[in-house]
């Protein structure tokens, strides 16, 4: 007797797990302001977002919150004592880099702004979807792009262009980055 054939069963995939309930944004409860939120660094483009998030922030009565971030080194992960020193270093420049964005926002015409200050320690992009997490009065990541014609950036790929983006908790307004100042204060 001939054996009959079975259907093929198709495979399943594997479960995805439930995403993750997102916690309610407190940016318009009475008490709290909206904040944009700019990660700073050495790079042109972070002025671009600093530009547009300052502007937003005053003339939508709003609040505008600096991120800097110290990455890791991973070869001083051996040496405790050097590690110590890099990771002081690297408040050091946190420090340095807030002044020198205050004296830009002053100079742009934003006197009356004066922006939280936050440092973290880690890998950028998740320490920045960490934070967003954890301050629910953070309303929008502004990031610059560069000008550069190999691409946007690490930061605008991995967070705007990403995995990430379908999913990220707040939305992301990417400043193209062959914006003048007065081009990026006439559109904020």
């Amino acid at each position: 007797m001939a054996k009959k054939k079975q259907p093929a069963t198709a495979k399943k995939a594997p479960a995805q797990a439930a995403p993750r309930p997102r916690s309610k944004r407190q940016s318009f409860v009475e008490g709290h302001k909206r904040k944009f939120l700019v990660v700073v660094d050495e790079t042109p483009e972070c002025e671009s977002a600093l530009a547009f998030a300052a502007s937003r922030a005053v003339r939508t009565h709003g609040q505008l919150a600096l991120l800097y971030v110290i990455e890791p080194g991973a070869e001083f992960q051996h040496w405790l004592g050097i590690e110590e020193v890099a990771r002081e270093e690297g408040h050091n420049k946190a420090k340095a880099v807030f002044r020198l964005f205050g004296r830009k926002i002053k100079a742009m015409g934003f006197e009356t702004l004066a922006p939280d200050e936050i440092v973290r320690e880690g890998v950028k992009a998740e320490e920045i979807t960490k934070l967003i997490e954890e301050d629910h009065d953070i309303g929008v990541l502004v990031l610059g792009a560069s000008k550069d014609p190999s691409g946007p950036g690490p930061l605008v790929s991995t967070l705007a262009g990403g995995k990430l983006v379908g999913t990220f908790p707040v939305p992301i307004t990417v400043v193209p980055g062959h914006l003048s100042l007065e081009e990026i204060l006439a559109l904020a």
